[in-house]
């Protein structure tokens, strides 16, 4: 029984020496918000977002304009007791064709909106990854990890301000790139594609 006390005192200790030889875990913690708002990429990313909701809001009002100018005419008795037979018919297929033509706006609207969505996510969480990265190296971190995924931590291992300068510079190289390098035409804007569908 002394023996297997012995034995396993023993291995604690060669244990307790193992983790001590261990060099010590460092930890940064970044919120991606912060990054999204605060820096170049994501305010660039913001921008064009709002520019594209904008463009096809606008389109979908125009829609809806016409649409409540027939609805108007429609409820309207005296309105319609001037129109030939034809012309009513008239009246209510244009209703019917901007009702669908708003529907396929609508559903374009919010697929498009969630394709723009998941490419902002992609293209800044790439970025807020490699600048974790360097700013890991810099540092000496062994890990950066999202605030989200912490129920708390000390405010002085936040690192998110320089994760936002590290993404600047490197939203700064790519412009330079950019500009260097001729590129071809750009896309048409996605209203644009909305509207010709």
């Amino acid at each position: 029984m002394k023996r297997l006390s012995f034995i396993v005192l023993s291995m604690v200790g060669l244990t307790t020496s193992a983790f001590a030889a261990e060099p010590a875990m460092t930890f940064g913690i970044v919120n991606s918000m912060t990054c999204f708002s605060e820096s170049k990429l994501g305010k660039q990313e913001q921008a064009n977002l709002e520019g594209m909701k904008k463009q096809m809001s606008s389109l979908m009002e125009d829609t809806e304009k016409k649409l409540s100018e027939i609805t108007t005419k429609l409820n309207d008795a005296e309105y319609l007791d001037g129109l030939s037979p034809e012309g009513e018919a008239e009246l209510k297929a244009n209703y019917q064709g901007l009702s669908e033509q708003m529907g396929r706006y609508q559903n374009q609207y919010y697929q498009v909106l969630n394709q723009a969505h998941m490419k902002i996510g992609q293209t800044v969480g790439a970025s807020i990854n490699a600048a974790a990265e360097k700013v890991a190296k810099q540092k000496k971190l062994t890990m950066v990890v999202n605030k989200d995924a912490c129920f708390f931590y000390n405010a002085q291992l936040d690192v998110s301000n320089l994760i936002v300068t590290e993404m600047d510079k490197l939203f700064e190289e790519d412009a330079k790139k950019a500009q260097a390098t001729p590129t071809a035409a750009p896309a048409a804007a996605a209203p644009a594609a909305v509207e010709a569908k």
